[in-house]
Parts: C-alpha cells; sequence; structure tokens
C-alpha cells in the first residue's frame, strides 16, 4: 500500500474516504464507551440499592443491634469533632 501513495498522488476522493473511514471509527469507539458508562451506572445503582434493602432488612431483624451502632457511630464522630476544633482553639 506505502507503494502505491509512492506511485500516484492521493486524491482528494481518496483523503475523504480516509477521513470518513476514521470519522466512523472514532464515533463507533465514542458509543460503546457511552454504553459502557450507561451500564456501569445502572448497574452501581443496583448494587446500591440492594445495599440499601439488606440494611433495612438487618435493622428489622434486629433493632437493638442498628441501635447501638448508630449511638456508638454517634459517640465516635462526635468525639473526633470536638478534637478538632480543640484543636484549632
Amino acid at each position: 500500500m506505502a507503494l502505491d501513495l509512492l506511485e500516484k498522488p492521493a486524491t482528494v476522493e481518496d483523503i475523504l474516504r480516509e477521513v470518513s473511514r476514521i470519522k466512523s471509527m472514532v464515533t463507533e469507539a465514542v458509543e460503546d464507551g457511552v454504553e459502557s458508562a450507561l451500564r456501569a451506572a445502572k448497574q452501581g445503582r443496583h448494587v446500591a440499592e440492594d445495599a440499601v434493602d439488606d440494611a433495612r432488612h438487618a435493622i428489622k431483624r434486629n433493632p437493638l443491634q442498628a441501635a447501638g451502632i448508630v449511638f456508638a457511630a454517634g459517640v465516635v464522630i462526635g468525639g473526633l469533632l470536638t478534637l478538632i476544633s480543640m484543636r484549632r482553639d
């Protein structure tokens, strides 16, 4: 093919045909990327919804344990915020 280019100069039609081919390849690659991103987002949403459902069921099965965990998390976060505010002063 390289010899063909040396033998005769490329015509405008040849260049336009090559540009069109490259444009098609880029367009397909972008469309594939968008489709993959949409599938990943949809799958992520389903995973998050499943996690929320699992958490709801766990809370319903063990409400006292859930309340204890929330209380402990609040104490830890409150302690951290207190330490941070004391260091700024």
